[in-house]
């Protein structure tokens, strides 16, 4: 991606309240499935604009919660969005393959993969406490083969497995899985609804070709969606070292 495709993808994806499927209701079910109380270190890996972050804040009211996340104006808005909670939720621009401290439960929505599921989780194990977990969203096929839509739509993710080959990734980082459930249909209108209404806005700025490029892209993703949303999904997992 060049530097001028690369601000064109941010330019679409600016001011979205998130950046990948998801819902408040995905983050309530993995802290309650952990039962996890009182004023733990929590971590958002990858925390985009702050959306989970901002569930995390109301939902762990004494919990110490950090956001990282690499883009700088994500952190900006993530910061804007946590600022009501004080200093005890914090984001900082960070690399998440390099975590400098140790956290009770280290949450990923939908960027572990950036990583690789067994590199990242192997990597993670020393920044989790005694008793820690990690809750990440993967791609995952519901059906195999897939439908023609299902392989359209996730053409640029050629290591996309089903829940069986998420779980071998998982168990050859040395963790066991707690606890999944599948992200399928409303989560991801919530994350398209926005992009969409960002998109039409958009086009009615006569935008140059690179930037109508990344429109175009980003209208394809939504429409290949649309073609098949109750098979296109991620699985989200908790894990444990073993």
């Amino acid at each position: 991606m060049t530097p001028e495709q690369r601000a064109a993808f941010f330019t679409v994806h600016r001011d979205l309240p998130r950046e990948g499927p998801g819902t408040p209701q995905d983050v309530h079910w993995a802290l309650d499935q952990l039962g996890l109380t009182g004023a733990p270190d929590v971590l958002d890996a990858a925390c985009g604009p702050g959306a989970d972050l901002e569930t995390l804040a109301r939902a762990l009211p004494d919990a110490r919660i950090t956001g990282m996340e690499q883009v700088p104006h994500f952190v900006d808005a993530a910061r804007a969005r946590i600022a009501p909670f004080g200093p005890r939720v914090t984001a900082k621009e960070a690399d998440m393959s390099a975590l400098d401290q140790t956290y009770d439960l280290i949450w990923c929505a939908g960027a572990l993969y950036f990583l690789g599921v067994t590199q990242g989780l192997r990597g993670w194990r020393a920044a989790l406490n005694p008793g820690g977990a990690v809750a990440f969203s993967e791609p995952v096929l519901l059906e195999t083969p897939p439908s023609a839509a299902v392989t359209a739509f996730w053409e640029d993710y050629p290591q996309i497995t089903d829940f069986a080959g998420i779980t071998a990734l998982v168990r050859a980082a040395g963790y066991n899985v707690q606890a999944h459930r599948m992200i399928v249909g409303a989560p991801w209108e919530a994350y398209y609804t926005p992009m969409q209404t960002r998109i039409d806005m958009l086009r009615k700025q006569a935008p140059e070709a690179v930037l109508t490029a990344a429109l175009n892209e980003n209208q394809l993703e939504m429409d290949r969606w649309r073609a098949a949303p109750d098979q296109i999904a991620y699985a989200l997992l908790i894990v444990t070292p073993e």
